[in-house]
């Protein structure tokens, strides 16, 4: 979690009992145990999770919404079950807030086709930060094309954190949109998001937050937040891939027009005229990812059950450890030093390229991320092509970090 993290858990985090959850984690990759350093990325998932997709996939599997029988009333029950599921994780008021999409990306550019782009005139502005995943820069740049409205970038310093008083300062009259993430997935800055949604509001802007990188290590409320949009993905929640939510406050959501028609989000359909599904449906085009749904619910139970303060607290004496036992290694630089970050841990080594970094890193069954992390201008900002990234979950320990210090090491080896 945060740097200045104090509260510890009520009682002992049991890594080991967490590890054996992870099927996975008992895989060997050339020769070596799995130490698995790319949650960032995509999380594992536990055998629960797993277990209630196979169920739901080998006894209750049908289409939803749209069937008298029994199993489509098990799924239907099955799918709406988890969006009540999501309800509570978030803290949303309503299920009608509750937008079940492909994953983060797919909810933010349905923020900007189907409320951005209906309601931005030349000259109005969009202002997001400069550590922002491309997933909430490009959509943004794509309406800005669309609608003559112009995107503005908050500043960031060499931490890697927002210069808070230059993000108050483009807020403008103009401002209609802010757009940032929760926690920076390449650096794992934790920004100020609530700070952020109020200096939004007091400006008159609508605020979208990136949370990929958030609901897996700290606990999110939308509504003590005050957010208007928030997204985020089930892949990295330990989840399946393929499915994610948007959170949209009821009012905007209700104003919003389908961004996709189909089945499913209409009431009635002539060739003269459709009328469209009340909320959430109206903006769920299409059949769901239904298992996607069900597995994501098992992920929250899952989460919930080791308790998200407890998993924040357990990667935070992970990302302390790491960090100081790779400022010891001869020529390895931190990229982001931020005072409040998550359990990501971004760096490069002099001499050698991010990628034959990761791919010796690899040939020690060490498996981290290494590139650009979809944060090109975050690259560009710290003068680096690329970086390799650490990201701890739930279930890495201290042989992980073992494993990576050791395949460091042997990095340096081969490269004198």
């Amino acid at each position: 979690m945060a740097a200045n993290l104090k509260t510890a858990p009520a009682r002992p985090y049991d890594v080991a009992r967490v590890r054996a959850d992870f099927p996975i984690l008992a895989t060997t990759v050339h020769g070596h145990p799995l130490a698995y350093l790319d949650s960032a990325a995509s999380s594992q998932r536990p055998r629960a999770v797993l277990q209630a997709i196979e169920d739901y996939e080998t006894h209750s599997h049908a289409n939803v919404h749209r069937g008298v029988h029994a199993l489509s009333q098990a799924a239907t029950a099955a799918f709406e079950g988890a969006r009540e599921r999501v309800r509570r994780f978030i803290n949303a008021s309503s299920v009608r807030e509750v937008i079940f999409v492909r994953g983060t990306t797919e909810g933010i550019n349905l923020v900007a086709q189907s409320y951005a782009r209906p309601s931005l005139r030349p000259g109005d502005e969009i202002l997001i930060s400069a550590l922002e995943h491309h997933a909430n820069i490009v959509p943004w740049q794509m309406v800005c094309e669309q609608t003559g409205a112009v995107l503005k970038v908050a500043p960031i310093n060499r931490r890697g954190e927002l210069e808070f008083e230059a993000y108050l300062k483009l807020l403008s009259p103009r401002t209609r949109i802010v757009g940032v993430a929760h926690v920076s997935n390449a650096l794992g800055t934790i920004l100020p998001v609530q700070r952020i949604i109020e200096a939004a509001h007091a400006a008159g802007a609508v605020v979208v937050v990136d949370g990929a990188q958030a609901v897996p290590h700290i606990p999110v409320d939308v509504q003590a937040l005050g957010a208007d949009f928030y997204a985020f993905s089930g892949h990295k929640l330990y989840g399946p891939t393929g499915i994610g939510v948007l959170y949209g406050r009821e009012q905007l959501l209700r104003a919003m027009p389908p961004w996709q028609g189909g089945g499913d989000m209409i009431l009635t359909v002539s060739f003269e005229k459709t009328t469209y599904n009340e909320l959430p449906y109206r903006l769920e085009a299409g059949t769901p990812n239904i298992s996607g749904a069900v597995g994501l619910a098992a992920a929250m139970d899952y989460v919930e059950g080791l308790g998200i303060e407890a998993i924040a607290a357990h990667e935070h004496r992970l990302l302390q450890q790491a960090t100081a036992e790779l400022l010891r290694i001869p020529g390895i630089e931190l990229i982001g030093t931020a005072a409040a970050k998550a359990s990501v841990l971004s760096f490069t080594m002099k001499g050698v390229h991010p990628h034959d970094l990761g791919t010796i890193l690899d040939s020690q069954g060490v498996a981290v991320r290494t590139g650009h992390h979809c944060a090109m201008p975050v690259m560009t900002f710290f003068g680096v092509p690329a970086t390799a990234r650490a990201s701890f979950g739930c279930y890495n320990d201290e042989s992980d970090i073992a494993a990576l210090v050791r395949g460091l090491n042997k990095v340096r080896e081969v490269f004198g």
